[in-house]
């Protein structure tokens, strides 16, 4: 095929968003005789969104350089800023202080205004962002989105909205930095934005959804992330995020297989080049390991997430509170929370109400519980009402406030129920338990920790189960039958339902009753956590 040919082919299947085929087809053509400025921003989106960071800042840069040799300073100024664009999303900003100021220099000089005079304002506020300055930051925004309105350029208008949103969210403006979210979703559903920009912004809100307790917009942002991503198959960059996202949401509603599922196809295409991902998909793989009780994993996947520019909280303090590691919890989640902006910091502060209450310094978890509702009056949601019963409910357990507790505790589980949470819900029924308890009441506090061990027990929540046993003090292994810690055994010894069968002259069936019955004796979910009981209690 010709080197025309081969840039025909390329060009339009970059505007039908084939992005395999349009990098195939341009680089083909780039190396048959080389192609123009024009067509080499083609190339460098298309490699970007394939998950080629280093060919996209290589394409664009040569685009750079002959924009500028042909005395085309709008095209130079273009390829200058999203030089500093693409770096930022790449995690690179060394050449940022290049890009910047000669994206600026060259708009500057150009005779009319043009979607260039905002676009290079762009990288300079997300610094400033970035650098602390929300307020200042906004300012810039705002004048990119007046330059937009101004030349009636959607993709530049809702860039900026994007923008002044996470601007308004740090400044404590929530209401109306969500609003503003919400019109840039909008104006990425309607398709007025780029595949660049609508990667950012989707996978953006989602994230920032879910630290807000926003759970009604995070289910709707995620169902525009996933249609916009199936829309686009050849897609690498942003689809791990993607799937990482999606798999937190699954974690939230009770699809725990489903979730490590999708949680792994995040960590694929992480691997296959989204470089975005490099933090989501590791930490939401490492939340969904540590409440299934796969400890060692969930440590590496922080390991992995925490090798970022992010901190891997509060999940990382919460997997050494579950391996007993208490004061090392309490001290990571304390200086996490001291050093986190306070949309971030509500986020840790209900785990550090739970990790100060384990530390037995009940005070400082009332002051974290104080500060939480503070923080949380700016925007309250129904999630954040659940998570807020929840602490409080822990609180007044420690603080003696028994009745108080079960008044704070039930609100939790209804609220947890309400939004279909099943494991919060199932966590909010132990604390009524406790409370119930605590006054007198076995009986109805034996249905609630039945009720919670059940969920527990389906969704496969060893700690959780290790826990209730624990505060129930109930002996596990006391209450098999022979014939169960005949089973028990076998297992462990990694037979299959099948082999045990025949070793012991049962039907299959029969020794998934047996196996069955052991779960929930043991309050355990996997063969793999039945293997390591039975090792620990030396039955084996």
């Amino acid at each position: 095929m010709t080197s025309s040919g081969s840039l025909d082919e390329g060009r339009a299947a970059f505007a039908e968003r084939r992005w395999a085929e349009a990098h195939e087809r341009l680089a083909a053509a780039d190396a048959e005789g080389g192609i123009g400025p024009a067509d080499l921003e083609l190339l460098a989106t298309a490699a970007f969104l394939r998950g080629k960071g280093e060919a996209c800042l290589s394409a664009l840069t040569r685009a750079h350089a002959a924009f500028a040799a042909s005395d085309d300073p709008e095209g130079a100024a273009r390829t200058a800023g999203w030089l500093a664009l693409y770096q930022i999303e790449l995690g690179d900003l060394s050449h940022n202080f290049e890009w910047v100021p000669r994206g600026l220099r060259l708009a500057n000089a150009l005779r009319e205004p043009s979607s260039v005079t905002g676009l290079v304002r762009l990288p300079p506020a997300i610094a400033q962002l970035a650098s602390g300055d929300p307020s200042g930051a906004e300012v810039r925004f705002r004048e990119v989105g007046d330059i937009a309105e101004g030349i009636q350029d959607p993709d530049l208008a809702a860039l900026a909205l994007f923008g002044r949103g996470n601007c308004l969210v740090d400044m404590g403006q929530e209401a109306e930095g969500f609003a503003c979210f919400d019109a840039a979703v909008a104006a990425v559903s309607a398709g007025q934005v780029s595949a660049v920009g609508s990667g950012i912004i989707l996978c953006t809100v989602v994230s920032v959804a879910h630290t807000g307790f926003d759970l009604t917009r995070a289910l709707e942002w995620t169902k525009a992330l996933d249609d916009w991503c199936r829309d686009q198959p050849e897609l690498v960059a942003y689809s791990g995020q993607r799937h990482a996202l999606r798999a937190a949401l699954l974690l939230l509603q009770g699809a725990w297989a489903e979730a490590a599922a999708v949680a792994e196809l995040g960590m694929s295409r992480m691997r296959a080049g989204d470089y975005r991902a490099a933090f989501g998909a590791p930490y939401h793989f490492g939340e969904i390991q540590r409440v299934r009780g796969a400890f060692r994993s969930a440590a590496e996947s922080y390991r992995r997430a925490g090798a970022t520019a992010w901190e891997p909280q509060p999940g990382l303090a919460l997997l050494d509170l579950a391996e007993g590691k208490v004061a090392r919890a309490r001290d990571e989640i304390r200086h996490s929370a001291s050093v986190a902006d306070a949309f971030t910091r509500r986020q840790l502060l209900r785990a550090v109400v739970e990790i100060e209450l384990a530390a037995g310094e009940v005070e400082a978890a009332r002051r974290a519980l104080d500060e939480l509702n503070e923080l949380g009056r700016s925007a309250p949601t129904p999630m954040f009402a659940a998570v807020s019963a929840f602490a409080e409910a822990q609180v007044l357990l420690a603080e003696g406030d028994d009745a108080g507790a079960l008044a704070a505790a039930r609100s939790a589980a209804d609220s947890w129920r309400a939004l279909g949470v099943p494991y919060e819900t199932a966590r909010s029924r132990v604390l009524v338990g406790r409370a119930l308890a605590e006054l007198g009441e076995t009986g109805r506090a034996r249905t609630e920790f039945d009720a919670a061990r059940g969920v527990f027990l389906e969704l496969g929540a060893d700690p959780a189960l290790a826990e209730l046993a624990a505060r129930t003090g109930e002996r596990r292994s006391g209450s098999l039958t022979e014939r169960e810690l005949e089973v028990l055994r076998l297992v462990s010894t990694g037979l299959t339902n099948r082999a045990i069968g025949e070793r012991l002259a049962l039907s299959e069936k029969t020794v998934a009753r047996h196996l069955s019955n052991i779960f929930g004796k043991l309050g355990l979910s996997t063969r793999a956590a039945a293997t390591a009981y039975a090792y620990e209690n030396g039955l084996v």
